[in-house]
């Protein structure tokens, strides 16, 4: 049962974001707060993102990482403590990689990473830009796989980010190679294929969606 919202949950959530929009304009960030963007309409539903908070949402996080079509390539299942150990890193960082919970009507239903692709490892494996800006996504439930809310959702996340960051000119992805409905879902999202990519973990497809071209694709 994935987690439901109570009335006291979402009225949390609304203050967390409205401290996030003061935040957002902190000397020295890096991504903003993903948490103070508003919601968007989407074919699948009203779709929100809403920043992780380990002590609320490591239970829906971690049951998804065990899920085994989830497990094949994020490779976290286990116990709590592996994804805590994921995730807990971002959280204490520099805030060049946000961890988020994607709301859809909302309820819990995916799993994000949205990071400075040009700060992270993955820049020395391709010719990375200022302010490039990854995307990592995790559709939890099987109901919400094969059907095409994962377009749907990549399209609007690539929209928040170019909408809120205005120095990023393009949004970058690298599932796994051999992880087709992945890359066929960023393709029909807008993004390009750009190269394949070796990275120390996989072979990736390095997908890309351009400022430029957002209206055209």
């Amino acid at each position: 049962m994935d987690l439901k919202l109570t009335e006291e949950l979402l009225a949390l959530i609304a203050e967390e974001r409205g401290a996030g929009t003061r935040r957002a304009t902190a000397p020295g960030d890096l991504l903003g707060d993903p948490g103070s963007w508003p919601p968007v309409r989407t074919p699948a539903g009203e779709f929100a993102l809403l920043p992780v908070r380990l002590e609320r949402d490591l239970p829906v996080i971690s049951r998804w990482m065990n899920d085994p079509a989830v497990a094949a390539f994020w490779e976290l299942a286990g116990p709590e403590s592996v994804t805590a150990g994921h995730i807990r890193p971002q959280l204490e960082g520099d805030g060049r990689s946000i961890p988020c919970l994607g709301l859809l009507d909302g309820t819990p239903m995916s799993y994000w990473e949205i990071y400075r692709a040009d700060l992270d490892p993955l820049a020395r494996h391709y010719p990375a830009r200022p302010h490039d800006t990854g995307v990592h996504l995790l559709l939890g439930g099987v109901r919400n796989r094969g059907r095409g809310v994962g377009t749907a959702l990549l399209r609007a996340v690539a929209d928040l980010v170019l909408d809120h960051l205005p120095r990023c000119a393009r949004v970058v992805a690298e599932p796994d190679l051999t992880n087709t409905p992945s890359v066929s879902a960023f393709l029909s999202a807008g993004f390009r294929f750009s190269a394949e990519v070796d990275l120390p973990d996989k072979r990736a497809a390095l997908m890309v969606r351009d400022r430029t071209y957002r209206a055209q694709l």
